[in-house]
């Protein structure tokens, strides 16, 4: 009955919001920032009187996209919506490779479903889950792209992404704080944080992303009172991706850091960061080191935590079945390797390349990695604009170190196509795309 009464709650508040959605479609803009990261865990609802997909930021998303069109056709002119890039080099592959996975859906071993590893059982409702849903995110940034194009300055939009980072960050030291659970705990328990809704690794990755905006953003800006604000965000941050455990994530962070204090020309404040990350190690737990060193002494496969032996070596042949345009989408739960039992019935097999060329051959790992490169170009291009306020070159910067180090952590987890602890990424990628259409616009 509680849960009831806050769906039910969820809804209302969605409703009331879309009627000054259709005044504004920026102001749904500001709510899906705020909200589109918490969707994705269990606190907020995923359906709503049994209607999957009914959820309140899907009623965001329908209204704010609603909301757009009737202020674009209104002034008898609607703009390119989706740019090229991003339709034919990431966009179409992604769509081809699910219609072909929707064609394996009774191949799926049944302990996919006894375990409610997957909510679907047939094609409809594998490409509603693996295909339509993960797209959700790309339309995200595109609503965020067109918001920015009719905004004076794209640093209004900073406000509502430190409230989003704050909240996810939050969500994980509070569930921490009342779990009771000590820190070993924490550490050798990987499923702990996935009562959320999703993965430590998960949550991880976006939290190194998040860091990565924050701070460049913060050597840029030239307000004592938004560096202030970007330092404890950033200070919270840290904390959340510590009680993650994840080795990835620390990896990243210490490869964010590391590119930020290479790119900085000033020798003594190379020195300070250098000597601040001193200060920082030392105070870390045990707890942290027992963790990064897990598998140390042995072979590499004890240090990938299995996944050469038990998962990368046993989908070699399903690799070979289809090399050029792969499987489908989430091809891996009816690979041979798992079926056989190989290796273990999951969705990832652990390696973002290795998911893409399994699930889209190579030709779509090609096209994936060449959209990740033209998305590097514009970050990098748009970071050393001279038109820009400092506070937003800072922050392309940051998107463009953020990503590097995104796709070095991909090697060994994470994925390609659209995932949540993308988000912060698609957000700067709207708004890069925003800045770029205003300027056209111009």
């Amino acid at each position: 009955m509680v849960v009831a009464e806050w769906n039910a709650l969820f809804v209302g508040l969605a409703l009331i919001a879309c009627v000054f959605i259709l005044h504004d479609f920026r102001i749904g803009v500001v709510l899906l920032i705020i909200l589109m990261p918490l969707s994705y865990s269990q606190i907020f609802p995923r359906a709503i009187g049994g209607v999957v997909g009914l959820n309140p930021v899907n009623l965001l998303l329908i209204g704010t996209f609603a909301s757009y069109l009737l202020h674009a056709m209104s002034h008898q002119r609607i703009p390119r919506f989706l740019p090229r890039p991003l339709l034919w080099l990431y966009i179409a592959p992604f769509l081809i490779a699910g219609i072909l996975g929707s064609r394996h859906v009774g191949e799926i071993p049944l302990l996919y479903f006894m375990t409610e590893t997957v909510n679907f059982v047939d094609a409809a409702g594998y490409l509603r889950d693996m295909v339509v849903k993960p797209l959700f995110l790309v339309a995200f940034a595109l609503l965020v792209g067109v918001a920015v194009a009719r905004t004076e300055t794209a640093e209004k939009f900073l406000a509502p992404t430190l409230i989003s980072m704050w909240i996810m960050s939050l969500l994980v030291i509070i569930y921490f704080v009342m779990s009771g659970t000590s820190l070993g705990q924490v550490a050798s328990a990987r499923e702990f944080l996935t009562r959320l809704g999703m993965h430590a690794n998960e949550l991880g990755r976006m939290y190194v992303i998040a860091y990565a905006l924050l701070l460049y953003t913060w050597a840029g800006t030239k307000d004592h009172r938004i560096k202030l604000v970007l330092v404890a965000t950033m200070a919270v941050i840290g904390v959340a991706v510590v009680l993650t455990f994840s080795r990835g994530s620390f990896a990243g962070f210490v490869l964010v850091t590391a590119l930020f204090l290479a790119s900085r020309r000033n020798i003594s404040g190379i020195l300070f960061g250098a000597l601040f990350a001193v200060g920082v190690l030392l105070l870390l737990p045990d707890a942290v080191y027992e963790r990064v060193t897990h598998g140390f002494g042995g072979d590499a496969n004890a240090i990938s935590a299995g996944r050469i032996d038990r998962i990368w070596i046993p989908l070699i042949p399903d690799l070979l079945r289809s090399p050029i345009y792969g499987n489908g989408i989430g091809s891996m739960m009816w690979s041979e390797a798992v079926r056989s039992g190989r290796a273990p019935a999951v969705i990832h097999p652990h390696s973002a390349y290795l998911q893409v060329l399994l699930d889209m051959g190579v030709v779509g790992l090609a096209l994936v990695c060449a959209y990740f490169v033209h998305l590097w170009k514009e970050f990098r291009r748009l970071a050393a604009d001279p038109d820009l306020r400092a506070g937003e070159r800072g922050l392309f910067q940051g998107a463009a170190a953020g990503l590097v180090v995104f796709l070095i952590m991909a090697l060994v987890d994470g994925g390609l196509t659209p995932r949540p602890e993308q988000i912060f990424l698609w957000l700067a990628a709207g708004m890069m795309y925003g800045l770029r259409a205003g300027k056209s616009a111009a």
